[in-house]
């Protein structure tokens, strides 16, 4: 029980870095959330910053739950799925910046990377289908909001049903859904109302001006 604690206290910490923060004040002298969305994850650094950056926040924030995970691994596997999530937890709410951090999207693609290699080495599935999704989705829509949602959203059934995950990894990954849709209101709000902004280096959809 202690250690199982231990472990979940430990990915909340590692979770709760702010890349895009650090990145922003190192390199660029700027404090991010003072711009764009103010949102401490990858897609207000790209705007922010760039591309690089986008880039940089982007790995160093999926690897944060593969590190929780690995550190669950090496002490009591069964804390695997359950250190995935609460490192994304603390990326959202980090106690390193106030509490106000960034939406998960990253560190939960860095939680299916860590269900691949730790749990159950389904690799196409886990993590190649959810960032294919992503991208493909994109590419429809061009919005970043909407392709993270539905990606991760499918990635539950697929859990469940192809996969055929042990039932905590499912509800793992369904709550995990769920928290980001809540994390994501804003967007969907935008969404509903015609506002939302859409990617640019993509090019324009058919048809648009």
């Amino acid at each position: 029980m202690i250690k199982g604690l231990c472990i979940v206290l430990i990915s909340y910490l590692f979770g709760s870095i702010p890349w895009a923060l650090v990145i922003g004040k190192v390199f660029y002298h700027k404090d991010i959330r003072q711009f764009g969305s103010g949102n401490l994850g990858a897609s207000n650094a790209g705007r922010v910053l760039g591309k690089p950056a986008a880039v940089a926040v982007t790995i160093l924030d999926a690897f944060k739950a593969v590190i929780s995970m690995l550190i669950a691994w090496a002490v009591s596997p069964d804390m695997i799925p359950f250190a995935g999530v609460a490192c994304c937890i603390g990326h959202c709410f980090p106690i390193f910046a106030q509490f106000k951090g960034g939406k998960a999207v990253a560190t939960t693609y860095g939680y299916f990377l860590g269900l691949a290699i730790f749990v159950n080495q389904a690799w196409v599935w886990q993590f190649i289908v959810p960032v294919l999704l992503f991208f493909g989705i994109l590419y429809i829509c061009r919005i970043v909001s909407i392709s993270s949602l539905s990606a991760i959203g499918l990635e539950v059934l697929i859990s469940a049903l192809i996969i055929h995950n042990p039932g905590s990894v499912t509800v793992c990954i369904l709550l995990l859904w769920v928290f980001i849709v809540y994390r994501h209101k804003e967007n969907l709000k935008r969404i509903k109302d015609g506002t939302e902004s859409k990617v640019k280096w993509m090019g324009k959809l058919p048809g648009e001006k």
